[in-house]
C-alpha cells in the first residue's frame, strides 16, 4: 500500500522546492537485501525531479535516517505526468538530468550523447545522430536503451529512436600548438640540473618531475611575491572538492607501499648532522629514489614516510643542554604538515642556512602525534635533501597575445582574492602589453597597481571599474504620443511558464479596461501553453496542467486580446516583462501593433518615494488596495488597475495633463536611483581627463547614490563620458540580461548603442545559470548562442566585441580562497565556483573555438588589443606635490617665532637661541614647510583660546620653531636657566653644562643674579635634526593631541582656515585580518566535515588575508586640498563605511596613497588634555575649598612646577598619598592611574629603574612605548650591569646623539637612527648594516650598544615622550594635592568600566569583588579586566579616606562626577545598564520636578525595566511607590 513520502520519512530534513515536491509523492515500495545494508525506495510522483536532487536525497536519507550505519540507499523514481508531456517536451525539460545520470553510469556514453544531435520529427520520434566512430558504433545501442528506459519506463511516454551516424569534423583549433609544445619542452629542460661523472649536463627528468608523474599530482605555482609569500600558499587542487565541484568530505587513505616502522635515531636524534657525500643532502642520510607520499594521504601515525615539500615557515626553540628544536611547516600543495628536527646548537646555523622559506626538499621521517598539541607531525628525521621545484607554471606561448579587460583584485569588496601586484606581474610575465583593473564599484586597488610597475616597464595598466549602472534615462512612458490622462487604458497581467518570451509560454491573461479613471470592462482567460507547467510556477500561481489543457491556445486568444486593447494604452506592473511576451507573440502571429506602455513600477518610484520595495503587494498595501490571489493574472490586473487609478489622481494633483507631462515631470532624483535595479558595466579611463571623470563618477556613486552598493546613473555617466569607454560587462550586465530575458529587439538595439564595446565571457563563467530555476537557460549550447548573438550585434552596430575572463583569482586552484570567503558570506553555491581565473591566449582561443577560428581570434586578441591601444598610459595618483597656500606664511612664522623668543629671552637673543631659531626657520621656509607650522599654530592657539591644552606627538617637539610658534610646550634647547622678568639666561655655566642631555627642570633651583627673582628651569636638549634631518628635507609630520572633547571642533576649524569643501577626513581601507580569515577557513572545513591540520589552515589563511571588507577613517587625519584644485583629480571621495547618515567625507584611497602630494594633518583626540581641562574646572569650582575661583583666579595647570619632590616620590613609594602598599593590594609605588605610568607593565619598569628625575621618567616613557626596546633588550642590559637607565637606548634621539658624540659622521648617525627606530635593522632589511657596524666598532661603540640596536623594532622620539611626561606630571601633581578633583576626573574620563554597584557601596563590598576577581584572574573577560583596573583606583581612593556620596537622581549629572560635601557623587551612567543617552534622558527628565512613582519615572525617562529594578535594588529609587494610585492608607 502506497504512503506519502513524509509518512515514511517523517524526520527527514529537506528544504526548498524538494520538500514541496516530496510532500506530494508516494512511496510505493521499500526493499532491503539480506545483509541489511542496502535499501531501495520506490517513488511515484507527478513532478520531475532532477537526478542530482535524487542523488542528494539518497545521501540525506543515509546521513539522517541511518546515521552511523553503513547503509546504501537507492531511489527508483517513476512519474505519472500530465497530458501536456510528450517525449519531445520531456526531453526539453529533462535532458540535463538524463545526461547527469548517464555521466554517472558511463562517462564514455555521456560524452557521445552530449556531442550528439537530437531532433524530434514529431512528439514521439527522435532522430539521434552520433559521430561515426568505433566507440559510437559499439555503444549506440546502449545509449538508445538508456533513453528508452527513462522516457518509456520511468516517465510513461512513447519514444521511437531513429539512429544515424555522421563523419566527425576535424577541429579548426590547431593554432600555436607546435610552439606551445616546444615551449613546454624548454620549460622542462630548465629544471634539469643533474650532471654525470664528467660534469656534463644529463638530459633526464629531475627527481621532482618523476615524482610528479608518479603521484599524479600537479600544482601551479604563482609568481614570486604571490599571495602569502610565493608558492608556499598555493592550495591543493582537490581541497573539499569532488569531480563535480561539490564539497568532498571523505578522507582517502594512502594505498601505496608503506614501510614498517623501525626505531631509527641515526640522523633523527640530537645533532644527527649530515651523513652523506651528496651535496644535495643537507641533513642526515641520503634518501634513495622512490615514491613519495602526498601529504593529504597522511592522516594518522603510519610509520616512516618520504615526502616532497616546500618550506613555509621555520622557527627555532632552544632547549636545555645547548640543543635546539627546529620546527618547520611544509606543504606539497595537497596538504601541509609540521616537521620537528632536533640539532646541536653548533650545527644549527649551518642547517638553518639551507632550511629557508620557499626551499624545495625531500624529507624522510616518522609520523607521530605531537604530545604537546596533539597534532600529527613528522619527527625522527632520517634525511633532508634539496630537490628541484616540482610545481609547474602556466605560460602564454601565443605569438600574438591577448589583453585582459575585466579583472578583480582583493580590493573588490570580498569578491576578488588576488593581489593587484601579482595580477600585473603575471600579465607582464606572459608578455601581455596591458591589463585592466576593474574592481566592483571602487578603485582602491589603483595605487597598488601603479606601485607594481617601474617607470621603465613597457607595460600599461588600464584603470577602470565594474560599475553598478542604473538606467535612469529610460522614459517612464514608453512611446508616449502625448495622450491625455483620461484616455482609455488596459491594465493587464500575464502568468507564464518562465521568464523568457523566446522559450516560455503564456498560461493566463487578465486585463481591466480603465476609461476616464473608471474601470469599465474586464478580460480573463487561461491559455494552453502546449508544454507542462513547471512545478515552481505551479507553486507560485496555483495554475496546474489540468486547468489549462482544455483552454484555447495563444493563436486563438491573442487576436481577441488585441481587439480588447484596440486604441488603448497598455499598463502593467513591471511592464517590460509582460509586454515582451505580448510583442513576441504578436510578432510570431504577424500582428503589427505600436504600443504606448506605462509601467506602474516606474510610477511608484516617483510617486511613492518612501517605499524601499516596489513589488505589487507592497505598493498595494501602501495605497490600501486589496490584493487577493496574488500571482493570478486576473486578480493582479484588477489590483494594478486600482493602483493606476490612484496614480492618475496623484499625477493630476501635480498638474499633469498628458503622458508627455509625466515623462518630463522628473529628472530622476537620487532617492529614485537608489531604488532602481543595477547592472554591471565596465568603465575604462582612456586618458587623464577620463581618470578624473572616472573618479567623479566613483565619488557620486558613493556620496549621492549609494544604497547597498555604489550606483552610477546613466545620466551622470553621459555628463562625464569624455575620456571613458563603456563596456557591457558580464551576465549581470543589462545587455546580457536583456538577451536572456527575451527583451524586444528594439530594446536590445537601444542598449547596444549606448555602449562603446560589448563583452563575452567563457561558458564556465555563466554555467551557474544552468543550475538555477530562475534562469531561462538550460544548455551550454544556449550559452554559446547568447555569445554568438552578442557577436552579431557587434558586427551589425559596429561595436568591438571582446572576450574577457572576469578574473577573480589568478590560477584555477586559487578558487579555494574565493570559495571560503563566499561560504563565509553565506553563499549557498560557494562550492560551485566558476572558473574565473586569468587565462592565456591559447586557453581563450580554445574556449571560443565554437565561434570559428577567425571570430575567436578577433574577440580574444584583435579587439582587446584595440581597446588597450585606445587607453593611454596614465598614473592613477598625481605625482606632483600640492601643499595648501596661506598668504605670507613665511614671514608670519618668522614674526611669531621671534616675538615669542624675544618675550622669553630678551631683545638681544642669546647666540644659542638665535643660531638655533635661524637654522630651523631657514630650513623650514626654504623647503616650503612654513605653511604647515602656521596651520598647526592656528589650531593650537584656537584650542588654547577655548580653554583646552594641546599635547604634541611625534618628533615635532624637537623643533624650537614649533615651541616658539606655540605648537608644542616642549622646549628642545639644552638645559638652561632663564629669568621671566629681566630676561637673563644661562646656557654655559658649569652647573648647567653638567645637565647636558637631560632636562632643565632637574637642575637645582637658582636665583637670578640680576634681579633676584627665581629663575625658570627650561630645556629638554633634543636635536632639531630628529624632526627634519640634517638637510632639513625630511617630510615633517606635525601630530597634535587635542582633547577628545575638542577634537571635532578642531576638525571644523580646519574648514574655517581653508574654506568649506577644502578639507576631507583621511580614508582607510579595512581588510580581512589573519584572525578573521582563520575563522573563515576553520569554519569552512569544519562545516564540510574535514579535519585540517593547523599549518594547512594557516597556509590557506594566507590567501584569504588582505581582502577588502570595509572603509573607514583615520582617527584624526585631515587631508587639505589647495584652493583651485578639485579633489577628484587626486582621489575619489566617499562616506566612511558608506554611512549615508553622516556628513563626514573621506578620501576613497587609503590616505597613505596620497599623502605625498596632499597635506595630511593629524588632529588626534586624547584623554590627557581632557583630564587637564576637567581638573582645572574641578579645582576652580566652589565645590572645592581652596584659593582658586571660576572668575579672576582660575587654577592653571601649566603653572604646575615640573620639579615637585612629592611627584617624584610617587615613583618610589606611596608616602605622598599617605597610605601603605598593603592598603592598595601591595602596589609598591603611587603611580596607579597616572597616564603613561599606571599599567602593571610600566609600574614594574618603574620599580626596576627607580627614577629620580623627570629625565628618567622621559626615558621610561620611551622604553615603555617602544617595541623590543625594554623587554629582551634594555631590561636585560640593566639587570646585567652593562647599562643603566641613563645609558641604555630609550628614545630614537639617543642613538643619533650618542653616535655623534662618539665622533661618527652626523648624517650617518641620523641614517642609523632612522634604520634602527623603524625596525629595518631588526628585521634584517638594512643592507648597509654590516658597514654601519664596522664604522661603529671603529668609533669604539660597545658591542652591547650595537646588539641593542639590532633588537629594536620601533622607537619613540624623545620629544613625544617629553610631551607625554609633562602632561602626566601635572596630573600626578593634582593626584597628590587635589585628590577629589583627580579621582573625579579619572573616573569620568579614563575609567572604562566604572560600576556604581561594585565600587560605590563601601570598602568592604569593593574588597569582596577584588578578591573574587583575583581568584578568577586567569579567566576574566575584557570587561572584567577593565573593571579590575578601575577597582584598584577606587581602592586607593578609599584608602586615602575619601568616599562616594550616594547617587541622587535630582542632583547627579549624566556622565560627570560631582564633588558634593567633600565626597564624589557618581553620574547616572555609572549604573549598570544605563548608557550615556539613557543617562542624559534621566538627567533631563529630573529637571521637571519630583517623580511621583516608578511608573512616572519610567514614562518620563523611558528607562528600561531592568535599569529601574537595578536602581531600586541600589536604593536610588527605593522611596518611590510602584504607581500613582492613591490608597486610603495614604491619608
Amino acid at each position: 500500500m502506497a504512503k506519502l513520502f513524509f509518512d515514511v520519512f517523517p524526520t527527514l530534513d529537506v528544504s526548498g522546492d524538494m520538500k514541496k515536491i516530496l510532500s506530494e509523492m508516494e512511496v510505493t515500495k521499500v526493499g532491503m537485501n539480506h545483509e541489511r545494508n542496502h535499501i531501495r525506495v520506490y517513488l511515484l510522483g507527478s513532478h520531475l525531479i532532477h537526478k542530482n536532487n535524487i542523488t542528494q536525497l539518497e545521501k540525506s536519507i543515509e546521513e539522517q535516517i541511518f546515521k552511523g550505519k553503513r547503509m546504501n540507499v537507492r531511489i527508483i523514481e517513476k512519474y505519472q505526468l500530465s497530458e501536456q508531456y510528450t517525449a519531445r517536451t520531456l526531453m526539453d525539460m529533462y535532458k540535463d538530468s538524463i545526461l547527469e545520470e548517464l555521466k554517472a553510469y558511463s562517462l564514455m556514453e555521456y560524452n557521445l550523447l552530449r556531442a550528439s544531435k537530437m531532433e524530434f520529427t514529431d512528439d514521439c520520434h527522435l532522430h539521434l545522430v552520433l559521430e561515426n566512430t568505433i566507440i559510437a558504433q559499439t555503444r549506440s545501442h546502449e545509449i538508445v536503451e538508456f533513453l528508452e528506459k527513462i522516457v518509456c519506463e520511468r516517465c510513461g511516454m512513447n519514444l521511437i529512436v531513429d539512429l544515424d551516424f555522421e563523419e566527425p569534423k576535424e577541429s579548426r583549433y590547431k593554432k600555436n600548438s607546435d610552439l606551445q609544445i616546444q615551449f613546454e619542452i624548454k620549460n622542462i629542460l630548465k629544471n634539469i640540473n643533474l650532471k654525470d661523472e664528467d660534469g656534463e649536463t644529463v638530459a633526464v627528468a629531475s627527481d621532482a618531475n618523476e615524482k610528479s608523474a608518479a603521484s599524479g599530482q600537479t600544482t601551479t605555482s604563482g609568481d614570486s611575491g604571490s599571495t602569502g609569500g610565493g608558492n608556499a600558499v598555493k592550495p591543493a587542487k582537490n581541497d573539499a572538492k569532488s569531480a563535480n565541484g561539490a564539497g568532498n568530505t571523505a578522507k582517502k587513505t594512502y594505498d601505496g607501499p608503506r614501510k614498517e616502522f623501525k626505531k631509527r635515531y641515526d640522523g633523527g636524534g640530537f645533532g644527527g648532522g649530515k651523513k652523506s657525500d651528496n651535496p644535495d643532502v643537507i641533513y642526515g642520510r641520503d634518501i634513495e629514489d622512490g615514491e613519495t607520499i602526498p601529504l593529504e594521504k597522511i592522516v594518522g601515525e603510519m610509520g616512516e614516510v618520504t615526502i616532497r615539500c616546500q618550506v613555509m615557515t621555520v622557527e627555532t626553540r632552544e632547549i636545555r643542554n645547548e640543543k635546539t628544536i627546529i620546527i618547520m611547516s611544509v606543504t606539497d600543495f595537497t596538504d601541509s604538515i609540521v616537521l620537528k628536527i632536533f640539532t646541536r646548537n653548533e650545527d644549527r646555523d649551518e642547517l638553518l642556512g639551507n632550511l629557508k622559506k620557499g626551499a624545495f626538499l625531500k624529507i624522510k621521517g616518522v609520523t607521530t602525534i605531537d604530545k604537546f598539541d596533539s597534532e600529527l607531525t613528522i619527527g625522527s628525521i632520517v634525511g633532508i635533501k634539496k630537490i628541484a621545484d616540482f610545481t609547474t607554471t602556466r605560460m602564454d606561448t601565443s605569438p600574438e597575445k591577448r589583453v585582459e579587460l575585466h579583472c578583480h583584485t582583493k580590493m573588490s569588496d570580498m569578491d576578488g582574492v588576488s593581489e593587484c601586484k601579482d595580477i600585473v606581474k603575471r600579465a607582464m610575465k606572459w608578455g601581455h602589453k596591458a591589463i585592466a583593473i576593474t574592481d566592483h564599484g571602487d578603485v582602491q586597488a589603483f595605487p597598488d597597481a601603479n606601485h607594481a610597475l617601474s617607470p621603465d616597464d613597457d607595460f600599461k595598466v588600464i584603470y577602470g571599474v565594474e560599475a553598478y549602472l542604473v538606467d535612469d534615462l529610460k522614459d517612464i512612458i514608453t512611446d508616449s504620443k502625448g495622450q491625455s490622462l483620461d484616455e482609455t487604458f488596459v491594465v493587464f497581467d500575464l502568468e507564464t511558464t518562465g521568464f523568457s518570451p523566446d522559450k516560455n509560454k503564456i498560461i493566463e491573461i487578465g486585463a481591466v479596461k480603465v476609461v476616464g479613471g473608471v474601470i469599465t470592462d474586464r478580460f480573463s482567460t487561461f491559455v494552453n501553453p502546449e508544454v507542462p507547467i513547471p512545478f515552481r510556477i505551479e507553486e507560485l500561481t496555483s495554475i496546474k496542467d489540468d486547468m489549462v489543457i482544455d483552454a484555447p491556445k495563444i493563436e486563438e486568444i491573442l487576436p481577441e486580446f488585441m481587439k480588447f486593447c484596440d486604441g488603448a494604452i497598455m499598463v502593467a506592473h513591471n511592464a517590460e516583462f509582460d509586454m515582451s511576451f505580448i510583442k513576441k507573440n504578436c510578432k510570431d502571429q504577424g500582428i503589427e501593433r505600436e504600443f504606448t506602455i506605462i509601467d506602474t513600477v516606474a510610477l511608484a518610484r516617483i510617486l511613492l518615494p518612501n517605499l524601499n520595495r516596489f513589488k505589487l503587494d507592497t505598493v498595494a498595501k501602501a495605497l490600501n488596495v486589496s490584493l487577493e490571489n496574488h500571482h493570478r493574472a486576473v486578480d493582479d490586473a484588477a489590483c494594478t488597475a486600482e493602483i493606476f487609478v490612484k496614480f492618475i489622481e496623484m499625477l493630476k494633483e501635480r498638474g499633469m495633463e498628458n503622458l508627455d507631462d509625466v515623462n518630463h515631470m522628473v529628472s530622476t532624483s537620487p532617492e529614485t536611483v537608489m531604488k532602481m535595479p543595477t547592472y554591471h558595466a565596465i568603465i575604462l579611463a582612456t586618458n587623464d581627463i577620463g581618470r578624473i571623470n572616472l573618479y567623479r563618477l566613483v565619488s557620486l556613486s558613493h556620496l549621492t547614490y549609494y544604497n547597498k552598493r555604489p550606483r552610477v546613473p546613466k545620466s551622470e555617466f553621459v555628463k562625464y563620458r569624455e575620456g571613458l569607454l563603456l563596456g557591457s560587462a558580464c551576465e549581470a550586465g543589462e545587455l546580457y540580461r536583456a538577451i536572456v530575458g527575451g527583451r524586444p529587439q528594439e530594446e536590445i538595439i537601444r542598449l547596444v548603442k549606448f555602449y562603446d564595446y560589448l563583452e563575452i565571457q567563457p561558458l564556465g563563467n555563466n554555467e551557474f545559470m544552468l543550475r538555477s530555476d530562475k534562469e531561462p537557460v538550460n544548455t551550454m549550447e544556449e550559452l554559446q548562442d547568447i555569445n554568438r548573438r552578442i557577436c552579431r550585434l557587434g558586427e551589425e552596430f559596429n561595436k568591438l566585441v571582446v572576450a574577457t575572463c572576469d578574473v577573480h583569482f589568478l590560477d584555477p586552484e586559487d578558487e579555494i580562497y574565493r570559495r571560503i570567503i563566499m561560504a563565509g558570506k553565506g553563499f549557498k553555491d560557494a562550492d560551485e565556483q566558476a572558473p574565473l581565473y586569468l587565462r592565456t591566449t591559447e586557453e581563450m582561443l580554445k574556449e571560443f573555438e565554437y565561434l570559428g577560428s577567425t571570430k575567436a581570434e578577433e574577440v580574444v586578441i584583435t579587439n582587446p588589443n584595440k581597446i588597450a591601444d585606445m587607453c593611454e598610459k596614465i598614473a592613477p595618483v598625481r605625482p606632483d606635490k600640492c601643499p595648501p597656500f596661506i598668504e605670507n606664511s613665511d614671514q608670519m612664522l618668522r614674526d611669531i617665532c621671534y616675538n615669542k623668543a624675544h618675550s622669553m629671552y630678551g631683545e638681544e637673543l642669546p647666540p644659542i637661541v638665535k643660531e638655533r631659531l635661524d637654522r630651523e626657520l631657514n630650513s623650514i621656509i626654504s623647503n616650503g614647510y612654513a605653511v604647515m607650522y602656521i596651520i598647526a599654530q592656528k589650531l593650537v592657539w584656537k584650542s588654547n583660546e577655548d580653554g583646552y591644552l594641546v599635547g604634541s606627538r611625534g618628533s615635532v617637539g624637537s623643533s624650537f620653531a614649533a615651541t616658539m610658534s606655540g605648537i608644542t610646550e616642549v622646549n628642545p634647547l639644552q638645559a638652561h636657566y632663564r629669568c621671566e622678568y629681566c630676561k637673563y639666561s644661562d646656557f654655559d655655566s658649569p652647573e648647567v653644562k653638567a645637565f647636558s642631555g637631560r632636562s632643565g627642570c632637574d637642575m637645582p633651583d637658582k636665583i637670578c643674579p640680576v634681579c633676584g627673582k627665581k629663575l625658570v628651569k627650561d630645556g629638554f636638549d633634543i636635536p632639531f635634526e630628529t624632526f627634519l634631518g640634517f638637510k632639513g628635507n625630511k617630510e615633517p609630520d606635525i601630530d597634535l593631541n587635542f582633547s577628545g572633547d575638542y577634537q571635532s571642533n578642531a576638525h571644523k576649524y580646519t574648514e574655517v582656515i581653508f574654506g568649506a569643501g577644502q578639507t576631507f577626513r583621511a580614508g582607510t581601507v579595512g581588510t580581512l585580518a589573519d584572525k578573521t580569515a582563520f575563522g573563515y577557513v576553520k569554519n569552512y572545513y569544519e562545516e564540510h566535515g574535514q579535519g585540517k591540520r593547523k599549518c594547512e589552515i594557516d597556509r590557506i589563511v594566507q590567501g584569504c588575508t588582505g581582502i577588502r571588507r570595509s572603509t573607514g577613517q583615520h582617527p584624526g587625519g585631515i587631508i587639505v586640498l589647495p584652493l583651485g584644485e578639485e579633489i577628484n583629480s587626486f582621489t575619489p571621495v566617499q562616506h566612511p563605511a558608506n554611512d549615508m547618515t553622516t556628513d563626514i567625507v573621506t578620501t576613497h584611497f587609503d590616505y597613505h596613497s596620497i599623502d605625498h602630494n596632499l597635506l595630511k594633518l593629524d588632529i588626534l583626540g586624547h584623554d590627557d588634555p581632557t583630564m587637564i581641562k576637567t581638573l582645572e574646572e574641578y579645582i576652580s569650582s566652589p565645590a572645592m575649598d581652596n584659593e582658586y575661583n571660576e572668575t579672576d583666579n582660575r587654577f592653571d595647570a601649566t603653572k604646575i612646577p615640573l620639579d615637585d619632590p612629592g611627584v617624584i616620590s610617587l615613583f618610589h613609594d606611596t608616602s605622598a598619598l599617605g597610605i601603605k602598599p598593603d592598603d592598595i593590594g601591595g602596589c609598591p609605588v603611587g603611580c596607579l592611574g597616572i597616564p603613561e605610568f599606571g599599567t602593571d607593565f610600566v609600574i614594574q619598569m618603574v620599580v626596576d629603574t627607580k627614577p629620580n628625575t623627570i629625565s628618567d621618567l622621559i626615558r621610561i616613557s620611551g622604553l615603555s612605548h617602544g617595541t623590543d626596546v625594554w623587554l629582551n633588550n634594555a631590561q636585560e642590559l640593566i639587570r646585567s650591569g652593562k647599562a643603566t637607565i641613563s645609558t641604555a637606548i630609550c628614545t630614537r634621539d639617543d642613538i643619533m646623539t650618542y653616535l655623534i658624540n662618539k665622533g661618527m659622521d652626523s648624517e650617518e648617525s641620523f641614517t642609523i637612527m632612522e634604520r634602527v627606530r623603524k625596525g629595518t635593522v631588526a628585521k634584517g632589511k638594512c643592507k648597509e648594516w654590516p658597514e654601519f657596524k664596522k664604522d661603529m666598532a671603529e668609533h669604539n661603540v660597545p658591542d652591547w650598544y650595537v646588539w641593542s640596536c639590532e633588537q629594536i623594532k620601533y622607537m619613540f622620539p624623545k620629544a613625544h615622550a617629553a610631551a607625554y611626561v609633562m602632561m602626566a606630571y601635572r596630573i600626578a601633581y593634582c593626584k597628590i594635592n587635589y585628590p577629589l578633583a583627580y579621582y573625579g576626573a579619572y573616573f569620568g574620563i579614563r575609567a572604562d568600566a566604572f560600576s556604581y554597584e561594585i565600587m560605590c557601596q563601601g570598602k568592604e563590598k569593593l574588597q569582596y569583588y577584588i578578591d573574587d576577581y583575583n581568584r578568577r584572574s586567569a579567566t576574566l573577560s575584557k570587561k572584567e579586566q577593565d573593571t579590575m583596573k578601575d577597582m584598584k583606583i577606587v581602592q586607593e581612593m578609599y584608602a586615602r579616606g575619601f568616599e562616594f556620596e550616594p547617587l541622587d537622581i535630582y542632583k547627579a549629572q549624566a556622565t560627570k562626577f560631582l564633588i558634593v560635601n567633600g565626597k564624589l557623587m557618581p553620574p547616572l551612567s555609572s549604573i549598570d545598564g544605563m548608557g550615556e543617552k539613557a543617562a542624559e534622558a534621566v538627567a533631563e527628565a529630573s529637571k521637571d520636578g519630583t517623580y511621583l512613582s516608578l511608573d512616572d519615572f519610567r514614562q518620563r525617562t523611558k528607562a528600561s525595566k531592568t535599569v529601574i529594578d537595578t536602581m531600586v535594588e541600589l536604593g536610588i529609587l527605593a522611596d518611590l511607590p510602584a504607581s500613582n494610585q492613591l490608597s486610603l492608607f495614604d491619608f
